[in-house]
């Protein structure tokens, strides 16, 4: 059965015995770091907040960074429902789809939950990605790669089209949530590495969890995809992809000199901009493409403590090794 369904002739309910053992995994795992945010203490934070413990530009670090994740959650989930579940009909990946939009949910919920604890006005927060041309370009880029399967009369029926659905793939799982995401990441647990914001922080630690799953199940998905369809992954499309990563690598970078000035955690937005360098090339080597950038981690701190040493090399481990329980044991 394949991951695809290009000529209508499988059953998508016919979930036994199962073929793609991977995507099942994943959907284990994620079941295995349930999480909710009501479960994580704010009333540190919101004495912060209320206080005078934040400097004007903490407090711009905290407000761009719930504003740019707060619709970039809604957009990630409104493509899987809405584009990427109707094509993908293998129904293990079905089941990992349902699985990961429940996540995107709790998301959701997470930055709701913000908002109502520490008082935010819903416009000012939720109409950030109109507001600010840094977080409104790098919406906009990622919608971009999608439009061609947002059609109504979209089907995969062509090697062509294949590749239009794999470039949605690669903008929503390798671009938006393996490298948009990042700067963000690292900047809240940078502050939280303060004792700032202690709460958001660990949702935000959370939530990376969750989308480390989901960047390595989208790269499995796309490398599935490429096994089955080879003919649909070019070395003209590899390098349109290579393409596509360097041009986000350099709104990330506009976006984290915005978000993160100079004068703030004694990190310069300069090492931001490394940092981003440095995941675009992990995810250019997940693709099997050639790095870019040749940057070293910055925050090596990152990797030590919650972020890329818990997601898989993409030829060498397993997916099992994120099994680790509901709780946070970095």
């Amino acid at each position: 059965m394949p991951l695809l369904d290009t000529d209508s002739q499988h059953d998508p309910n016919k979930i036994l015995p199962i073929e793609y053992d991977w995507a099942r995994e994943y959907y284990r795992a994620g079941v295995d770091n349930n999480w909710i945010p009501e479960e994580i203490p704010m009333q540190g934070d919101v004495s912060q907040w209320t206080g005078d413990d934040l400097s004007d530009a903490e407090r711009r670090l905290v407000e761009w960074n719930l504003g740019f994740f707060s619709t970039a959650e809604s957009l990630t989930a409104n493509n899987l429902v809405l584009a990427v579940y109707d094509h993908v009909t293998a129904p293990e990946c079905r089941q990992y789809l349902l699985r990961q939009a429940y996540e995107e949910a709790i998301h959701t919920d997470t930055f709701i939950y913000c908002c109502d604890t520490l008082g935010f006005d819903p416009d000012y927060l939720y109409g950030m990605y109109d507001r600010v041309p840094s977080i409104a370009e790098k919406d906009e880029f990622v919608v971009d790669l999608t439009r061609a399967i947002d059609r109504d009369d979209f089907e995969i029926e062509t090697t062509a089209d294949v590749r239009s659905f794999l470039r949605d793939l690669v903008g929503f799982y390798v671009v938006m949530e393996g490298l948009f995401f990042y700067a963000g990441f690292a900047a809240m647990l940078a502050l939280k590495r303060r004792g700032k914001m202690v709460g958001i922080g660990e949702q935000f630690e959370y939530i990376m969890r969750d989308e480390s799953l989901h960047v390595n199940f989208g790269v499995d998905l796309i490398d599935g995809i490429r096994a089955e369809h080879p003919d649909a992954w070019t070395d003209e499309f590899g390098r349109e992809v290579a393409d596509l990563v360097a041009e986000a690598v350099d709104l990330e970078k506009v976006y984290a000199r915005d978000a993160c000035p100079p004068e703030i955690l004694g990190i310069g937005p300069g090492q931001f901009s490394e940092y981003v360098e440095y995941v675009a090339d992990r995810r250019l080597r997940q693709l099997d493409l050639p790095p870019q950038f040749g940057t070293e981690n910055p925050f090596p701190w990152m990797s030590e403590a919650v972020d890329l040493n818990k997601e898989k090399n993409f030829f060498e481990t397993k997916v099992t090794e994120y099994r680790s329980g509901g709780s946070l044991e970095w």
